[in-house]
């Protein structure tokens, strides 16, 4: 397939004009923007659900959680509508720089000085007023777009990209996933590279990549335990996993928490604000990490069931827009975006079930935690955009 060239002003004109007429609005998926309202009203309640009885049995100010969170919100939707209005096919003009700024994001946050490390992860830029940013998450949207960006490069007459430019996006994501290994984040690398390969395999690139890439994670990961490049609070995580025994105090007691918490919502739960396990914090860094717990102890089985179905809409859509864009960037950028979705809600969900490892990555758009709502919002605007340049 051709690879058409549009100048960046006549698109300018054209996405303007359907401002203009209203095809902005008209254009945009109403499913995807209601899935994705109704899971943010969700996360502010099971956000203030998991810390209020606790801050004010603490005398503490029981919305200090919920009043942030909702600040978050606020400056997630900004960020996301501006990413709506700006046309993605001028995204691949300005690609490099995001993708500089990410990567010296990356490598600030390993300076001495400026990076803060939290909960073993060197990961976060610490902020005035209390706040932070995770670099990492910024990193997602820029590895999918260089990615994209160099694999919808297609000269006349070509139907699959060259090896070359394979080779070439491969390294523009394993630069910044060798930044995120030395924080250590696993859980962010996992994420990213589930969008790689998905990428790479829609890109119409030979199916010996994929393979290769596969194999390579294979390898890899049972080499990063053999030559001991994890760290200690890694491995435990991982024991835990196999055996929540290995590690009674910490990992292991989060996870057993977790179980017995999801477990005691039954099938319509204990009520908001009414759980025994969540009001008495057995589950540490309940908001962010393991929200999905406040859901099934007060939510129950059918809430949590709705919850997930809600991320199905979501995933569905994303994939559907992938299908129906018009070129190739598009294309690949969506899919990538639902392939980073998709991993995340299931590594998230499934290590608060205990049917994957800890790695700390938040449920998007429920968890509290300003830089990864931001980043999620910032691909659905993505998403979006996508949808409504089709035409």
């Amino acid at each position: 397939m051709a690879n058409s060239y549009q100048s960046p002003v006549g698109v300018t004109n054209r996405f303007n004009g359907a401002l203009r007429r209203g095809g902005f609005i008209r254009g945009m998926d109403w499913v995807l923007v209601s899935a994705v309202l109704l899971l943010l009203v969700i996360g502010a309640i099971l956000v203030s659900a998991g810390t209020r009885n606790w801050y004010a049995a603490a005398g503490l100010d029981p919305n200090y959680y919920l009043k942030r969170h909702l600040i978050n919100i606020v400056v997630g939707l900004v960020l996301g509508i501006a990413t709506m209005l700006f046309d993605y096919r001028l995204l691949r003009a300005y690609t490099p720089i995001l993708w500089g700024i990410a990567f010296l994001g990356l490598v600030a946050v390993l300076i001495p000085g400026i990076g803060s490390t939290i909960h073993g992860a060197k990961a976060w830029i610490t902020l005035p007023g209390g706040y932070s940013v995770e670099p990492g998450e910024f990193a997602k949207v820029a590895v999918i777009a260089g990615m994209a960006m160099l694999l919808a490069e297609r000269r006349e007459g070509e139907k699959d990209p060259k090896a070359r430019d394979v080779a070439q996006s491969l390294i523009i994501a394993a630069l910044p996933m060798i930044l995120i290994m030395l924080q250590p984040d696993l859980g962010t690398v996992m994420i990213l590279s589930a969008s790689v390969l998905v990428v790479i395999a829609i890109s119409g690139a030979s199916w010996k990549w994929v393979a290769g890439l596969i194999l390579l994670a294979c390898i890899g990961s049972v080499g990063a335990v053999k030559l001991h490049v994890l760290h200690d609070y890694q491995i435990k995580r991982l024991q835990s996993f196999v055996d929540p025994k290995a590690d009674p105090q910490q990992s292991g007691y989060q996870l057993r928490q977790a179980r017995i918490t999801i477990g005691s919502g039954g099938m319509l739960g204990k009520g908001l604000y009414k759980g025994p396990q969540t009001n008495g914090r057995f589950v540490p860094e309940q908001q962010t990490d393991f929200i999905f717990t406040v859901a099934g102890e007060e939510l129950g089985f059918v809430g949590s069931a709705s919850v997930i179905g809600l991320f199905g809409v979501i995933l569905w859509r994303a994939g559907r827009i992938a299908r129906r864009s018009t070129d190739l960037f598009g294309r690949l950028v969506a899919g990538g975006i639902m392939a980073w979705f998709a991993f995340q809600i299931f590594e998230n969900v499934g290590m608060a079930m205990g049917l994957m490892p800890m790695t700390g990555v938040p449920l998007p758009l429920l968890s509290y935690g300003g830089t990864s709502l931001f980043a999620v919002l910032i691909g659905v605007g993505l998403l979006e955009n996508v949808h409504i340049g089709r035409a």
